[in-house]
């Protein structure tokens, strides 16, 4: 069996519940799903914004990611949960140029997109990620 390590970083926002930022398997690292929040205060930002909480969303996971030794070329797959079917094309386009910016392989993950109902009233989005570090 692989051995587990927990990821952490004060460059994401610190877990609000009983999990970790990411966890780290061989490696396998998954981000925990991230939202709009900042981590130097711990609030939540751009209420009614979800172009904006969806850049501060992939900013936090980038952190995590980073922590764990990998990128966003190490992504496989992205998980987008939005609150609003009706967010769906803004949110696209926000995360197409955050990560269009920084995928030096110019591959994009695979991506699944489900409309839920979010912990906070005022989150629009959460992402969470699965890297392979190689």
């Amino acid at each position: 069996m692989t051995p587990t390590s927990a990821i952490t970083t004060s460059r994401g926002p610190s877990p609000a519940h009983t999990f970790s930022q990411g966890v780290r398997a061989g490696a396998l690292l998954q981000v925990s799903g991230q939202g709009p929040v900042d981590p130097s205060t711990g609030a939540y930002v751009f209420p009614g914004d979800v172009a904006a909480q969806t850049e501060r969303t992939l900013a936090n996971v980038e952190a995590v990611l980073i922590a764990g030794g990998a990128s966003f070329d190490d992504v496989v797959m992205l998980r987008v949960y939005l609150a609003a079917r009706t967010d769906f094309e803004a949110m696209n386009a926000a995360y197409g140029q955050f990560l269009g910016a920084r995928l030096s392989s110019g591959v994009y993950p695979a991506r699944t997109t489900v409309i839920v109902g979010l912990p906070r009233e005022e989150m629009l989005v959460e992402i969470d990620a699965l890297a392979v570090v190689g």
